[in-house]
């Protein structure tokens, strides 16, 4: 009896190490037809970091920040500065950079998320690979909105500057008229003073005539 016990366990035992080994197999073909069929395979690039807010967690502040009323701006701000003083990392330096890089509210500041972008950029061990696409887009616009800025501060002085080239000009050129103007007014009495001494001369003549 005990001997027949210990064959079926052994058969049993058996069994299972086959179906271990059959669905062993089966996983790996299917990765491999994932990777062949071009769709995404558990590789080390989908790396779970624990504690690491999702993207939707960041996309929804930002919306929040974009949308929001000048009140709820500064709250999103005041929040995220906070968190990236008091408890500093990858996360809340991110979430602090994504907030200055967003226009359109009090706070923003492109120079400053740019070079925490940046900062960021340079360690991406703790970040997971959304967080990664989200600062490097982020860098992109705001180094693409400073360069934008500065030939929009260049336009404007070049603008100024001729303008006042410009109003120089007619200020100069009103200047010359004024000259002008008062040089034939003292041309003009001059000459009406002559015309009024050659008519007393010619009146005197015909007197004397």
């Amino acid at each position: 009896m005990d001997r027949f016990r210990y064959t079926e366990w052994l058969r049993r035992g058996t069994t299972i190490v086959a179906l271990a080994v059959v669905v062993s197999t089966m996983t790996g073909c299917t990765q491999v037809t994932d990777w062949l069929k071009g769709r995404p395979t558990a590789t080390a690039d989908n790396t779970v970091i624990l504690g690491a807010p999702e993207a939707e967690v960041y996309l929804k502040e930002l919306y929040d920040l974009a949308a929001g009323d000048p009140a709820t701006q500064a709250e999103i701000f005041a929040d995220a500065d906070a968190a990236a003083t008091l408890t500093p990392g990858p996360n809340t330096r991110l979430r602090l950079a994504l907030v200055l890089a967003t226009p359109g509210h009090p706070e923003s500041n492109p120079e400053n998320a740019q070079s925490l972008l940046r900062e960021i950029l340079a360690q991406t061990q703790l970040l997971t690979p959304a967080e990664v696409s989200l600062a490097a887009i982020h860098l992109n616009n705001v180094e693409r909105f400073i360069v934008a800025n500065s030939e929009a501060r260049r336009l404007r002085a070049t603008n100024s500057r001729a303008a006042r080239t410009e109003e120089q000009a007619v200020s100069q050129r009103l200047t010359s008229v004024e000259a002008e103007n008062r040089q034939l007014r003292r041309d003009l009495e001059e000459a009406e003073s002559k015309l009024d001494a050659i008519t007393s001369i010619e009146q005197s003549l015909r007197e004397q005539e």
